[in-house]
C-alpha cells in the first residue's frame, strides 16, 4: 500500500523522465533553485515553497495530507472542485474505499502559481529550432498575461472543503502532461504519418481518443486541411497552458508542419493559418485522460488500489 508521500514523488519522478527538456537540463534547473535559495535573505526563505528544491512543478503539489499516510482508495478526475469533493464523501458514506482525492488540473496553491511551469516552453519550442532568446521573448509577456488572469481566483475552495472532510488532496499536473507529451511525440516519430489525415488517423486509434470521438470530443482539424503533408510533427500538450500566439510564426519559420495540441484559442488557431500550419486538436479531456492513465500505470504495477474515476477521467490499462 503506497503512502500519499511516495505517490506524489512518482508523479514527479515519472514527469522529469518524461519531461521534453532532458532531464539533465531539469536537474540543472533545480540546482540554479537551490543556488538561489541559498543567496535569500531569512526574510525571503521563509516565503519560499521548499517544494521547488525537489520538484520542477508548481502545479503539482500534496494540497492536503501528511506524506506517511497509506493510501487505499483513489478518487481522481481531471478537475475536482467543490461537488466532486462532495461526491467523494459520499462514496465513502457508502462504503466505497476512497482516502485521496487526486486532481489533473491543480487547485489551491499549486492553481495560483502554476504560470511559473509555463517558462519551460521556451526550452521545447528551442528544441523545434526556435532560438532560445527569441522563445524566451515572446513567452515573457503571455507568462505574465496569465500570472494575472490566476489572481483573482479563490484558489483554495476545493482544497478547504477537502480540510473540512478530511481528505487529502494531490493533484498532478505538468508531469501527467509530460507522459501524454512524449508518448505521442514517439508515436509520431515511430509512425511517421505522410498527411494530415495520417496523423489523424493515428490518434484515433488511441483509446482514449476512440471513446472520445464517439462521445464527439475527439480529434480534429482545425487548421489546414486533411490532405496536407504533415511535414514536421510537434506535439504540444504541456508547460501549463497555451504560449504564445506569435510562437506560430518562429515554428512554421524553424519548419514545423504540423502542430497536435489538447486545445488552442481562437486568436493562436487564426496565427497558425496565417502561417500555413496544420492544427489537429487531440481533444483535452481524452489527452489528459491518456497522461494520468499512464501515470496509474506505473503506480499499480506493485501496488492494489481502488481506483474511481470521475470529472471526465476513464481509467484505461496499458500493462
Amino acid at each position: 500500500m503506497p503512502t500519499l508521500g511516495e505517490i506524489y514523488e512518482l508523479a514527479v519522478r515519472l514527469g522529469m523522465e518524461a519531461d521534453p527538456r532532458g532531464q539533465e537540463k531539469v536537474k540543472r534547473d533545480l540546482d540554479r533553485v537551490k543556488q538561489d535559495y541559498e543567496d535569500m535573505k531569512e526574510k525571503e526563505k521563509e516565503e519560499f515553497d521548499l517544494e521547488s528544491l525537489v520538484n520542477p512543478y508548481p502545479d503539482t503539489r500534496i494540497l492536503n495530507g501528511e506524506k506517511n499516510l497509506p493510501i487505499e482508495g483513489i478518487i481522481l478526475g481531471i478537475d475536482m472542485e467543490i461537488g466532486e469533493v462532495l461526491l467523494a464523501d459520499r462514496l465513502r458514506s457508502q462504503g466505497k474505499k476512497i482516502n485521496l482525492i487526486l486532481s489533473h488540473h491543480p487547485e489551491g496553491y499549486a492553481l495560483a502559481g502554476f504560470y511559473e511551469v509555463m517558462h519551460m516552453q521556451a526550452d521545447v519550442l528551442n528544441k523545434f529550432g526556435v532560438p532560445i532568446n527569441v522563445a524566451e521573448g515572446i513567452l515573457k509577456k503571455r507568462i505574465e498575461e496569465v500570472g494575472r488572469k490566476v489572481m483573482p481566483i479563490n484558489h483554495a475552495r476545493a482544497v478547504d472543503a477537502a480540510k473540512l472532510l478530511d481528505f487529502p488532496f494531490l493533484c498532478v499536473h505538468t508531469p501527467a502532461d509530460n507522459l501524454v507529451t512524449r508518448f505521442l511525440q514517439d508515436s509520431m516519430d515511430k509512425e511517421k504519418p505522410d498527411r494530415v489525415k495520417d496523423v489523424l488517423d493515428l490518434l484515433k486509434d488511441i483509446p482514449e481518443y476512440k471513446q472520445a470521438t464517439k462521445g464527439k470530443a475527439g480529434p480534429k482539424i482545425i487548421s489546414g486541411n486533411k490532405d496536407n503533408r504533415a511535414g514536421k510533427i510537434f506535439v504540444e500538450m504541456t508547460g501549463g497552458t497555451e504560449g504564445a500566439k506569435e510562437a506560430m510564426e518562429k515554428l512554421a519559420q524553424a519548419g514545423v508542419g504540423t502542430l497536435v495540441q489538447m486545445h488552442l484559442s481562437e486568436d493562436h488557431r487564426k496565427a497558425a493559418e496565417k502561417h500555413h500550419l496544420n492544427v489537429i486538436i487531440a481533444g483535452h479531456m481524452a489527452s489528459d485522460t491518456i497522461g494520468i492513465n499512464l501515470f496509474l500505470d506505473e503506480l499499480t504495477k506493485k501496488a492494489e488500489l481502488e481506483i474511481t474515476p470521475c470529472s471526465g477521467f476513464k481509467r484505461v490499462e496499458r500493462h
